[in-house]
């Protein structure tokens, strides 16, 4: 008799869904990243005085509103089992479009929407390549960080465009009131929640998982997993590129190697918010969290004057930890679970 079993150690069981909806919510990897989240903001403001103003929090959103915005898309292409390491030179690309657009004369909202077009087409491009023809998806988006960098790069050169309108660009560093929130935060809202609802509330998003946890099973149950995830390379690409426009009406630059290395600090804070690396387990509120918490890490240690490989350590062994609870944590809950044997009748 054929068995069919899942290449993912999270695989959850009916057993697991029997606890209490309080016990489900609370106890699982999202909310304990969330409560060090807390724990840290709490520490920071305390130790750091300075830590706790609008003003560092307003820095803090506008440094981490990149990242936000492509983990939004590299969340559910991890939950497939795949990888968009494609993502930071596509931030560089379609900056250094944003930036040729306006040089040639053309508005910020036309060559935005001309830089957002490049993100959809290079995540198609990465989309064909793994769905169509079959190629791993890493190996596809390292070449693809090499070859989109590779024409940033060569449409520029060592320069840099820094002549955009100063209508958008005071737009983007804009802030709430005198809540230190920057507006752009608004944007990141909907979005979130144009996302959370796609993947965790609709047939699209119970697809996502169904692949992640076996492929197989999925197009068995009538997924169809090519689209689904092609259509997610796409939004990995539209993402990077809006992030991409972001970047360069916000730093006031376009150039080839913006966002240079982007693409590790996205894929670190995803994982650390709960998405497994094998696929199929991961939600948008814990990523979220993890991109907060490496945020708040770095510009705490950045005000008491701890260089950046320190910061880059500390990132590291966290993200170490967090693959290595999320293993044990699987095995404890496979062993808790896991029936008992008969007792071996005796003659």
């Amino acid at each position: 008799m054929t068995t069919l079993t899942t290449g993912s150690p999270d695989t959850r069981t009916y057993a697991e869904f029997g606890r209490p909806l309080w016990r489900r919510a609370l106890f699982n990897r999202e909310m304990a990243i969330i409560a060090l989240l807390l724990a840290v903001v709490v520490a920071a403001s305390v130790m750091v005085p300075k830590f706790a103003t609008p003003v560092t929090l307003g820095y803090l959103l506008f440094d981490v509103t990149p990242i936000l915005l492509i983990a939004l898309a590299m969340a559910p292409v991890m939950i497939t089992g795949d990888i968009d390491l494609s993502v930071g030179s596509m931030v560089g690309l379609s900056s250094v479009t944003l930036g040729l657009g306006t040089q040639m004369g053309l508005s910020v909202p036309v060559a935005g929407l001309i830089a957002l077009l490049v993100g959809a087409l290079g995540g198609l491009v990465n989309g064909l390549l793994v769905t169509r023809i079959g190629l791993p998806a890493l190996a596809v988006t390292i070449g693809t960080l090499a070859l989109y960098r590779g024409i940033a790069v060569g449409l520029l050169g060592t320069t840099a465009i820094t002549q955009f309108d100063r209508w958008w660009t005071t737009l983007v560093k804009s802030k709430i009131g005198g809540s230190g929130i920057p507006t752009v935060m608004i944007v990141f809202v909907l979005l979130l929640a144009a996302f959370a609802i796609m993947l965790h509330f609709t047939p699209f998003g119970r697809g996502v998982f169904s692949i992640g946890l076996s492929k197989d099973a999925a197009v068995f149950s009538g997924v169809d997993a090519e689209r689904t995830r092609l259509v997610l390379f796409v939004l990995s690409g539209l993402m990077a590129a809006l992030a991409g426009i972001y970047y360069a009406l916000y730093y006031n630059s376009a150039r080839g190697d913006n966002a240079t290395g982007m693409e590790l600090q996205v894929i670190a804070a995803v994982v650390l918010g709960g998405v497994s690396v094998f696929g199929g387990r991961g939600a948008l509120h814990g990523v979220v969290a993890g991109v907060l918490l490496i945020g708040v890490l770095s510009k705490a240690l950045q005000l008491v004057n701890i260089t950046s490989d320190v910061v880059s350590i500390i990132t590291g062994v966290l993200l170490v930890l967090s693959v290595i609870a999320g293993s044990v944590l699987s095995w404890i809950q496979a062993k808790r679970l896991r029936p008992a044997a008969p007792p071996v009748k005796t003659s």
